[in-house]
């Protein structure tokens, strides 16, 4: 499964870069593919590129604040959940997506 996204918190520090390495460590150790751009007070980090988004099977939102750029996922399934949701139990997560994902 190939996953692109953003990770966003309310302060844009701590929570965006944990949630981030969250998804992409749980997504390698699946066997996914996981492109998540960040986006907070220094701007947008790792943005994710028109090939990657794609090529990919499913958008994964993981904010605790609006997000920009969400219209670029036009498309593609789009999974909105608090940062929290990540950080607690990222393999969980992408497992249930990929459930949702295949049946469709």
């Amino acid at each position: 499964m190939k996953i692109v996204g953003i990770a966003a918190c309310t302060s844009g520090i701590a929570h965006t870069y944990i949630a981030k390495e969250k998804i992409v460590r749980a997504a390698q150790e699946l066997g996914f593919e996981a492109h998540i751009e960040t986006q907070g007070t220094i701007g947008t980090e790792d943005e994710v590129t028109p090939e990657q988004i794609r090529e990919a099977d499913v958008a994964l939102i993981a904010a605790d604040i609006k997000v920009g750029g969400k219209e670029r996922f036009k498309g593609l399934p789009i999974v909105e959940v608090p940062t929290e949701a990540v950080i607690k139990a990222p393999k969980k997560l992408l497992l249930t997506i990929q459930g949702k994902v295949m049946k469709n």
